[in-house]
């Protein structure tokens, strides 16, 4: 593998006030600190509002706010996106990140961590592969799923649960380990050969 550490970014997708998303976010990010395999950004989507009318020639306020999140989509090797289930599906701030945007997902990897209910998100990640391979982008299959999660952590997101926050580490690692792979071999085929959709 590569010596040189894969851009990540770390998308969270809820804006709703009182979202659990960044609790989550410092959950996972202390997860991939302890890698040296990875350079992350974390992109919180509450701090970076996107216009809602799309438009192929956006206007200058438009494209202000775009600037401040499509270089770092551009620059990225892969993703993860954090995301809760909201009336079975995922948000519309996510959504509309997704489609204001085309190149910056194309050849990448994409992996999913979700949280909500019962099904733990699930069923937002699930609507999500689709949309990603629309994009040519490729879906990570392993996930992290957290099922009722709500004060099942701490402020730092530090999982209250030794056992479940080892098996939850352990369902990281596995799906850093794909992403990596995935987010390498297809830096270097970019490099090589740049992707024609």
């Amino acid at each position: 593998m590569s010596e040189t550490p894969y851009r990540l970014a770390v998308i969270i997708a809820s804006n709703r006030e009182g979202r659990f998303g960044p609790t989550v976010a410092k959950w996972f990010t202390a997860q991939v600190a302890e890698r040296g395999d990875i350079e992350f950004d974390v992109v919180d989507l509450a701090e970076h509002p996107l216009p809602v009318s799309l438009s192929s020639d956006p206007g200058p306020e438009d494209a202000a706010a775009l600037a401040t999140i499509t270089p770092r989509l551009a620059e990225a090797d892969a993703f993860v996106v954090l995301t809760p289930e909201y009336n079975h599906s995922y948000p519309a701030t996510l959504k509309n990140l997704i489609d204001w945007h085309y190149t910056q997902w194309q050849a990448k990897p994409v992996a999913f961590v979700s949280y909500g209910g019962l099904s733990g998100g699930l069923r937002a990640v699930e609507h999500l592969r689709p949309v990603f391979a629309e994009l040519h982008a490729v879906t990570i299959r392993e996930t992290v799923s957290f099922h009722s999660p709500w004060g099942k952590f701490d402020d730092e997101g530090v999982h209250l649960d030794e056992a479940a926050g080892t098996a939850a580490s352990g369902a990281a690692k596995t799906l850093l380990d794909q992403l990596g792979w995935w987010a390498v071999s297809l830096r270097e085929a970019r490099a090589k050969r740049p992707y024609g959709a």
